[in-house]
Order: C-alpha cells, then sequence, then structure tokens
C-alpha cells in the first residue's frame, strides 16, 4: 500500500504526509464502499443475502490492506521457536492409546479445501474430480479413507468441503454417488470477493452476475477465509452441537493427509487449562521446498511465516535449508469452539496476501487473499508437530500424478503408503517436459506406468512415449534422462 501513495503523494510536506495518507485512505474507502452498495442493487433475494456477507468481510479486509505501510515482519524480531513448541512426531506416536478411540474420533470432522480447479493439470471442473489412482479421485480417496475409520471404530466422523463458487455446482452433483457410503458429508461456500483494478482501488465487476465479460471479475479469497465462511454458513454452530470438538484441515490434493489417531488422541487427552486450540504439521525442507512458509517465534506467539512477508533482503535466508529446516504442509488440527470464539470477537489475524492478476484484455487487478495457517498465532496454546515426509504428498503437477499412480506405493482403504519394496527413504525426483502438462497429453503418452521401485531420479524433454512392462532403474551416479 506504502508505494501506491508515494506514486500520489509528490509535492506533499514531509510534515503533511501522514494526514495525506490517512485522508486518501479514508476516500479509497468510502469510494470501495459506495462502489459494493451500487453491486448489491443488482442482486435479489438469496444473491443479495449471501453477496451481504461477503462483503462485509471483504470491507474488513480491505480496511486492513489499506492499513498496510510495509513489510508485515521486522526480521530482527524474528526468533527461533522453543523447543517444545515444535514437537518431533516419534514423541507423539510412542503415548499410548487408549483402548477405544471411538470417543476421540467423534470428536472429529474432517474438513478438505476444495476450491481449486484443475486447470493447472490441463483439466476442466474441480481438480477433487480428477482420477489420481485405479480410476479412484481425490474425493473418491477422501470418502473411503473416512468410510474405513468409521467402520472400524463404529464411529461417526463426518466430512465437510469448502467449495468455491468455481467447484460447488459440479461437486454436489457428483455427491449423490456416496448416498450409501458410511459418510456424512456437509459443504459450504468459500466468499466470492471483487477483484479490484490496481489503479484505481476499485472493483472491476458491474454486477453480480458470473456470466459473460462479468465472470472474471471475481474469486475466491484464499483457504484463509475457511473461518469466516464456515462461521457464516451455520455449519459450524451445528457440529459444536452435535459433539464436534475439532477439525482436521488439509487440502483435497495431498494424498498423505489422512487422519492420524496420534495426534488426535494428543489434542483431546490435554488437560482443559492446557488443551491446545491449533496444531500445524509441518516437516522437514528439501531444496524442492524452499519457498515454503515455516514457523517461527514473533512477539512471542508460534507464527507463520510466508516468503511474500519477507523483505527482499532476507529471502536467500529464508529459503536456507540450514537456518529454515521445516516448512508448513497445511494440515491443520484446530478447536472448532476456538474458531467459533475468535469469530465472535473479530479476533482473528492474518497477513493479507496481494496477488496480482491479468484479465484477458490486460487490465491489472489485484485479489486480497489470507491463508489458513496465519491464524496460528490468533489461537491459545498452539503446536507445530514436525510429521514424516509420508504425510505430505501432493499431487499439484502430472510429474506428481506419476508418482502416485506407480508401484512405488499401494492403496488400501483410500490410503496411499510407500511399497515396502522401495530401499531410497524419498521418493524419485521427477520431472516431465512440456509435452506432459496435461493430464491427456499424459495418459496418451503412457501404455503403462512403468516400474520406479529403483529410480532414483527422471527428466524427459521433447516427444517422448513410454511402452508397456517400462522399468526404470537409476544410479544416483547416473541420473535417467529420456529426450525425443
Amino acid at each position: 500500500m506504502a508505494r501506491y501513495f508515494e506514486g500520489l503523494s509528490k509535492g506533499v510536506p514531509n510534515g503533511g504526509m501522514a494526514q495525506f495518507q490517512e485522508e486518501m485512505r479514508q476516500q479509497l474507502e468510502t469510494s470501495m464502499h459506495a462502489e459494493l452498495d451500487k453491486l448489491l442493487d443488482t442482486a435479489t433475494g438469496v444473491d443479495k443475502e449471501v453477496s451481504k456477507k461477503d462483503f462485509d468481510g471483504f470491507k474488513k479486509l480491505f480496511h486492513r490492506f489499506l492499513q498496510v505501510k510495509g513489510p508485515s515482519v521486522d526480521w530482527p524480531k524474528i526468533h527461533r521457536p522453543p523447543e517444545d513448541s515444535i514437537q518431533p512426531y516419534d514423541k507423539i506416536a510412542a503415548l499410548p492409546l487408549p483402548d477405544s478411540l471411538a470417543d476421540s474420533l467423534n470428536k472429529l470432522v474432517v474438513v478438505k479445501l476444495n476450491g481449486g480447479l484443475g486447470t493447472s493439470m490441463g483439466c476442466k471442473g474441480p481438480k477433487s474430480l480428477i482420477s489420481v489412482r485405479n480410476e479412484n479421485t481425490f474425493l473418491d480417496l477422501t470418502v473411503q479413507q473416512i468410510e474405513h475409520l468409521n467402520k472400524k471404530y463404529n464411529t461417526d466422523v463426518p466430512l465437510v468441503l469448502m467449495n468455491s463458487f468455481n467447484t460447488d455446482e459440479d461437486t454436489k452433483k457428483i455427491l449423490q454417488k456416496y448416498t450409501h457410503h458410511r459418510v456424512k458429508i456437509h459443504t459450504f461456500n468459500q466468499s466470492r470477493y471483487p477483484r479490484i483494478n490496481k489503479e484505481s482501488l476499485l472493483p472491476v465487476a458491474t454486477d453480480i452476475g458470473m456470466t459473460g465479460e462479468n465472470a472474471d471479475v471475481w474469486y475466491p479469497p484464499g483457504h484463509g477465509d475457511i473461518y469466516a465462511s464456515f462461521y457464516n454458513s451455520g455449519l459450524l454452530d451445528q457440529l459444536i452441537t452435535e459433539g464436534k470438538e475439532y477439525i482436521f484441515v488439509s487440502n483435497i490434493d495431498n494424498l498423505g493427509a489422512t487422519v492420524d489417531l496420534n495426534i488426535l488422541h494428543h489434542l483431546v487427552s490435554q488437560p482443559n487449562g492446557k488443551r491446545c486450540e491449533f496444531i500445524m504439521e509441518v516437516t522437514d525442507k528439501t531444496r524442492a521446498d524452499v519457498k515454503g512458509g515455516t514457523l517461527i517465534q514473533y512477539d512471542n506467539k508460534l507464527r507463520l511465516l510466508e516468503i511474500a512477508q519477507v523483505p527482499k533482503a532476507h529471502v536467500d535466508e529464508f529459503k536456507s535449508v540450514t537456518k529454515f529446516k521445516i516448512f508448513n504442509t497445511n494440515n491443520l488440527w484446530i478447536s472448532l469452539g476456538a474458531i467459533k470464539r475468535l469469530q465472535e470477537q473479530n479476533a482473528m489475524d492474518m497477513e493479507i496476501i496481494v496477488n496480482p492478476k491479468t484479465l484477458d484484455g490486460g487490465q491489472n487487478v489485484i485479489q486480497l487473499e489470507t491463508a489458513v495457517g496465519a491464524a496460528i498465532k490468533s489461537f491459545d496454546n498452539a503446536l507445530g508437530i514436525n510429521v514424516p515426509r509420508s504425510r505430505f504428498l501432493p499431487v499439484k503437477t502430472v510429474s506428481d500424478l506419476l508418482l502416485v499412480m506407480s508401484n512405488l506405493y499401494s492403496l488400501e482403504a483410500g490410503s496411499l503408503t510407500m511399497s515396502q519394496k522401495r530401499e531410497f527413504p524419498t521418493t524419485p525426483h521427477v520431472k516431465l517436459g512440456s509435452s506432459f502438462t496435461k493430464v491427456q497429453e499424459y495418459q496418451t503418452r503412457f501404455e503403462s506406468i512403468p516400474d520406479m521401485l529403483e529410480l532414483d531420479h527422471l527428466t524427459v524433454s521433447g516427444d517422448v512415449t513410454f511402452g508397456k512392462q517400462v522399468s526404470l532403474k537409476v544410479s544416483s551416479q547416473a541420473p535417467e534422462f529420456f529426450s525425443g
């Protein structure tokens, strides 16, 4: 925000700068509110009611955006978290589990972040509906995991999907196939916020509609919106009334994010006065994860530090695997009661992410977002748990898809586990070339998925296809490279 004011403040005496900037903030906020009122006037019925709730949240976010004066962290104030604030998973797993886990599981809700589309992998519609293993989609595997839990322990763990306006309709259609599964499935929608013209800082939308030229001027404001939209939906109160106490939140495309009974037991077994309200699963950073957010101690609070918050002079330091050794998996365990309290007190504090975009036609816009993990500093007795890398298995690219479809993993009850025949402790580093970017292209280039148990590294460049029963075996001294 500071740069925007600098461009408008030429000629203003230094002594009057603060007053000028405050007047500009007030003027921008007044103009934004007026434009939002105009947009609301174009809505009717339920659309108007939903949009008003969304706009109330957007106004708070925009107000905070206008107050930002520079980097959100003062680098000298960053400290390494105390040892007891990030627990090794082995320590948690060493605690004996009770004979019955039903009571603990019946306090749990599984929430999957389901707002994303599969466009980066060349697919249309929700990413959760892409087939990833034996014709099973991300959503199929999630349902199978929870159904297995409910059958095994005779429990009632529900699944909640946080959809966006991009994924809601298609997701609800597919949910009919799970009617006879032993899983209650609920959905709620993320907010819908207006994209902002980068120059004027006003909405580019002309009405509430989502069709034609107006379809590209709205956005879901990041997964940090889960707290407000969950609360506003009424579902949070409903689940609390049903006796639920904690949610386990994760990205639906992270196939390693299954319910962990050791972490759950650790949560529910703490005495009431010291009960942890927020657990973030972190894991050891590799060179592939140098941009991932990490946990720090800041103002005597555990806090998530993202690369966007780091002053430019310290970015290389942030990327250091030796100084910042862990990163956030976005697997989070959060108290429902604490979410309700913080929402009602308007005390949920998350840093704003300014995401620049260019619309069709070349118009430059920004969208204001927040990240779900950034709220960690708002919760009492927050904790990090350093989990095995196996709990972080995201499928972001077709290269990731090849790994999870291969014999590196076995599938049981919706969960993927590394094959015991794999002698290496980590997965291979796979980089498929531009000819494999889209799922459809990828499928035509593999007659069958290769044997990858003894693979260390694979790079594919150009027009390459793989036949049936291919086995990839590579030593670390001679990495495999295919070029067409």
